[in-house]
C-alpha cells in the first residue's frame, strides 16, 4: 500500500466516525429542564401579590400582605412572604416527585415551625388543594391548611385543626384573598 492510498483510507475512516459521532450527538434527545413537568405548574394560581382580610373573632377585620414568586429558585421552588402588622412568616414550597407530593416548609417571627405535605384534593377540582402538617410527636396538634374557592383573583385559605384523627376538621384561621391591583 503507498503513502497516499493510506492516508486516503485514513481519511475517509476518521470522517466517517466523526458523521456517526455527529449523527448520534444531533438524535439524542435533549432532557427535559428541570421542574417543567405539569405538576410544578399546580400552585401557580398563588404566584403574585394578596391582599389578605380575615375576620378577628371580635368584630374587627384583620389585613395583610403576601407576596408569592416563583423567580428566585427557577421553577422548582414557591416561595412565599406573609405580613401583618408584626406578624412576618415565610414559606417554600416544592413539588416532590418520587411520592407524587407537595411539601411546603413554615416558618415565623412567633417561632412557628411547619413542615406540611398534600397537593390537590380530588381528581375532579385542581383547585382545592390541601397540605397537612407532619406531627413529631403523638400529642402534637393536627393541622392543615386548604385553597379554595379558586379564582384567577381570589381565593379562600383555611388553617385548619383537630386534636383527633376521628374529629372533623375545625377552622381555626380564614383569610379571603384578593389579588393586588398592578
Amino acid at each position: 500500500m503507498t503513502m497516499k492510498r493510506f492516508t486516503i483510507l485514513t481519511a475517509m475512516a476518521v470522517g466517517a466516525s466523526l458523521s456517526s459521532v455527529a449523527y448520534s450527538q444531533s438524535t439524542t434527545p435533549t432532557p427535559p429542564a428541570p421542574c417543567s413537568s405539569e405538576e410544578f405548574r399546580q400552585l401557580d394560581f398563588w404566584v403574585g401579590d394578596w391582599n389578605a382580610e380575615w375576620d378577628n373573632g371580635d368584630g374587627t377585620t384583620g389585613t395583610g400582605e403576601n407576596h408569592i414568586t416563583r423567580d428566585e429558585f427557577g421553577d422548582c421552588v414557591i416561595y412565599e412572604r406573609f405580613s401583618t402588622g408584626g406578624f412576618l412568616g415565610m414559606s417554600v414550597s416544592t413539588y416532590h416527585v418520587g411520592p407524587n407530593v407537595w411539601r411546603q416548609s413554615w416558618v415565623d417571627n412567633a417561632g412557628a415551625y411547619y413542615a406540611l405535605v398534600g397537593g390537590p384534593a380530588g381528581e375532579d377540582d385542581d383547585f382545592d388543594f390541601v397540605v397537612e402538617n407532619t406531627r413529631i410527636a403523638e400529642a402534637a396538634p393536627y393541622r392543615r391548611m386548604t385553597w379554595e374557592d379558586v379564582t384567577e383573583d381570589s381565593f379562600v385559605w383555611r388553617w385548619q385543626g383537630r386534636t383527633d384523627v376521628a374529629e372533623d376538621w375545625a377552622d381555626l384561621w380564614v383569610i379571603n384573598y384578593s389579588r393586588m391591583e398592578e
